[in-house]
């Protein structure tokens, strides 16, 4: 699927991520987006910008996030969480999971970190755009639920990262957000950068 660079050092419709990445890659508040047919990314290059892909306009924000763990569920396993906003961005994150080592928890804590930048820049709609369909059940279908039986599981048993869904939930609140779910490694260029953070945030 093609790249359609609406600014950056030469606009215009690429065929890959790496010729998107050149023109964007530390480029102030660039704005580039993926789309499904060459048509829709000429679109989406000559349509007038109302704000950039990944940073906040106003209130409203769209953010990628993601973690990882190398040995995952094993002795010595290393967490890392990925925050992207855009190229060059200073609120973009690559750091190391702090507490006990898991992807799930990576996971979590790459979009409670997210959430809790965009609380503090007073966005009120946020999107976070994540691999993990995990992060996504259990903020729209599980914790609800889990809330109305006083964080129990239907079958009476505690949750399973109990404190790291309340802390993304907490920092959610009063907070419209929006969860969309991108298949990893798929080309997506924020998906893929974010990826990139949390790996390097893993070996810090």
């Amino acid at each position: 699927m093609p790249y359609g660079v609406r600014r950056g050092r030469q606009t215009g419709v690429y065929d890959t991520w790496e010729e998107c990445r050149e023109q964007v890659d530390c480029y102030p508040q660039a704005s580039f987006k993926k789309l499904p047919t060459y048509g829709e990314a000429r679109d989406f290059v000559e349509t007038r910008e109302r704000n950039s892909s990944y940073s906040s306009a106003g209130r409203s924000a769209e953010v990628y996030t993601d973690g990882c763990c190398s040995r995952n569920g094993q002795y010595g396993a290393n967490g890392g969480i990925g925050v992207y906003w855009g190229p060059n961005d200073s609120r973009n994150v690559s750091a190391r999971l702090e507490g006990r080592q898991t992807n799930q928890r990576a996971e979590i804590e790459a979009a409670y970190t997210a959430a809790k930048q965009a609380r503090n820049d007073n966005v009120t709609h946020l999107e976070i755009n994540t691999d993990s369909k995990f992060t996504i059940d259990g903020m729209t279908k599980w914790v609800p639920r889990w809330k109305e039986n006083n964080w129990k599981t239907i079958d009476g048993r505690d949750v399973i990262n109990k404190q790291d869904f309340q802390k993304l939930d907490k920092a959610c609140e009063n907070m419209d957000v929006k969860w969309n779910y991108v298949p990893g490694h798929s080309g997506n260029a924020g998906n893929e950068m974010a990826d990139q953070l949390a790996k390097a945030g893993s070996s810090k």
